[in-house]
């Protein structure tokens, strides 16, 4: 197996068609389906799905993708810093649930990487998505939350697929209100007191059970809720409707000034914090750039 052929599993996925995957490799449709057959053969493992529709990855040949674009990324990493007089392009993606800090730390890191030529993605979505991006690879680092309610599954759930949680903080819940909103001045608030107003979800699409909500206490019935899949559209809300969110209670002033402001909340539960890494990966330069950016973050909370 060689490192062209590699880059030929990653233009066709990328492509979804042999045809634009040759013409874009400047390589014949034959040579390059001997040379997946090739691949397939030597790996034992059907990596594709020919159909009319073109090319789709089979869910091993998603698995074998993500080892492919490491692979790749090192190589291209290696080349950059030996064999060019310029460094190479640089590749780090991070997939998190909705957080600001996870932002700012990707910032951090895109400053002191100072490089002129560098692809970095950060993808914020559902808990599910983000469990699928580490697992196959697409994303080398992970943040979600663990809570008393969710801690046993999703911690199963990382184990049957090779992954590791590492913390990084535990944050007692806040929800987050609009500087003039009616219970804005107190110290702590309650649930009771929240009941009159419209309560504000990160919808998780078809995987919306408890365990993969992105708000601890989800199984909770309020009379006004709003799901939502933007971070922007909850600031909206806050601001226009009186609504709250439940979260760490980590949000930087300068996004909004001082419009949203964080208060306690009275319950019983944890919001932890941490990084999903697949087990067998071991972080580049930049991936451990950012995690020391998020550890920092952590260490002022």
């Amino acid at each position: 197996m060689t490192l062209q052929q590699l880059k030929y599993i990653v233009t066709i996925a990328e492509c979804g068609s042999i045809n634009e995957a040759a013409k874009q490799l400047f390589i014949s449709q034959p040579s390059l389906s001997n040379a997946i057959k090739e691949v397939e053969l030597e790996a034992k493992r059907t990596l594709f799905l020919r159909t009319p529709r073109g090319m789709q990855l089979t869910e091993e040949g998603m698995e074998f993708l993500g080892y492919a674009r490491q692979v790749l990324q090192q190589m291209d990493m290696l080349e950059g810093k030996y064999l060019n007089e310029q460094n190479g392009r640089q590749r780090f993606s991070v997939s998190t649930q909705h957080y600001t800090f996870a932002a700012n730390a990707l910032v951090e890191m895109v400053k002191q990487f100072g490089g002129e030529v560098y692809d970095f993605t950060l993808y914020e979505g559902t808990t599910h998505d983000i469990i699928e991006n580490v697992k196959n690879l697409r994303s080398d680092l992970g943040i979600i939350y663990l809570s008393y309610a969710n801690e046993t599954v999703i911690r199963k759930l990382l184990s049957d697929n090779d992954l590791k949680f590492k913390h990084l903080f535990t944050a007692k819940p806040h929800v987050f209100l609009f500087k003039n909103h009616p219970l804005a001045s107190k110290d702590i608030v309650t649930l009771d007191e929240l009941e009159n107003y419209p309560y504000i979800t990160y919808n998780q699409g078809i995987y919306n059970s408890f365990y993969y909500s992105e708000e601890i206490l989800s199984t909770r019935t309020v009379a006004k809720q709003i799901r939502v899949s933007d971070r922007a559209a909850v600031v909206n809300f806050i601001i226009g409707l009186n609504a709250y969110t439940i979260s760490s209670g980590v949000f930087p002033a300068y996004l909004h000034g001082n419009d949203i402001i964080a208060v306690q909340l009275d319950v019983d539960e944890k919001i932890e914090i941490g990084t999903i890494m697949h087990k067998d990966i071991i972080l580049n330069e930049l991936g451990h750039i950012y995690l020391a950016a998020l550890e920092k973050y952590a260490e002022d909370i």
